[in-house]
């Protein structure tokens, strides 16, 4: 294993985002604040608790999923992306640098990215709410198994796409319905029974689940499918990525 090459691809990535460390830290502060003005003020006085949460403190984990989600795929997307435009890729793949290291490093700096913007979201959310933490080792490894999961998918979207464009085109149109549709504002139970059932063919469903059971004690599914779920849609990624690289897809041509 090239740790020196994983190490350099690590820090280039992880030196763009502190270049806009403010923005990248103001962000998150600012939306979820106003998503706890929006919904925890607005609807939240009119939904006392759900499941014997409050309503602010129960949207939390949903919020939190709902940035790192869309941060890790964004992040190593453009990561992996940006090389292919202007042509730098070929330097990389003809260097002494396997398709293993290659991505721990792109992958691995998009998720520390996520992670770092989870973490502020989680203190922000804590000025607003009183949040307790039932399984604090349970809420790190769903959220480090976000990060990496999505972060992976970023990478295929990063090597899939052909313009800037694209590069949005998943996150927009797919990652974020099936988040809010998922669960982050509300619990499944509140729906009606035939409506219960089509959302558990939403994958997302299972990682929001098992995050705010993380944190409440209380699930919509059994936390054994949530590990499933990230597990099985991690292992996923990870025979794409390598399928991209055996063939060449979308690099070589």
């Amino acid at each position: 294993m090239n740790w020196t090459a994983i190490a350099a691809i690590y820090r280039f990535e992880m030196a763009r985002f502190f270049r806009t460390l403010t923005q990248s830290f103001l962000s998150p502060v600012l939306s979820t604040s106003l998503y706890f003005v929006v919904f925890g003020a607005a609807i939240g006085s009119r939904i006392d608790q759900v499941e014997g949460i409050d309503y602010g403190a129960f949207i939390v984990p949903g919020l939190i999923m709902l940035s790192v989600m869309t941060q890790a795929i964004s992040n190593a997307s453009f990561g992996i992306y940006f090389p292919k435009f202007i042509g730098t890729i070929y330097e990389l793949l003809s260097a002494p640098v396997n398709f293993l290291e290659i991505v721990l490093g792109y992958v691995g700096a998009a998720a520390t990215k996520a992670l770092f913007i989870g973490v502020v979201i989680l203190a922000t959310a804590s000025l607003f709410v009183d949040l307790p933490i039932a399984h604090p080792f349970a809420m790190i490894l769903f959220m480090l198994l976000t990060c990496l999961s999505f972060a992976l998918l970023g990478f295929i979207i990063g090597i899939w796409a052909g313009n800037f464009e694209q590069l949005q085109l998943i996150p927009l149109m797919v990652v974020t319905p099936l988040v809010f549709l998922g669960g982050s504002f509300y619990s499944i139970s509140m729906l009606p029974p035939i409506w219960q059932k089509i959302t558990l063919f939403n994958p997302v469903v299972y990682l929001i689940s098992g995050f705010r059971w993380a944190f409440f004690d209380t699930a919509d599914v059994p936390v054994t499918l949530s590990l499933l779920a990230i597990g099985g849609f991690t292992v996923a990624c990870i025979a794409v990525i390598w399928w991209i690289f055996k063939t060449g897809w979308r690099i070589r041509s």
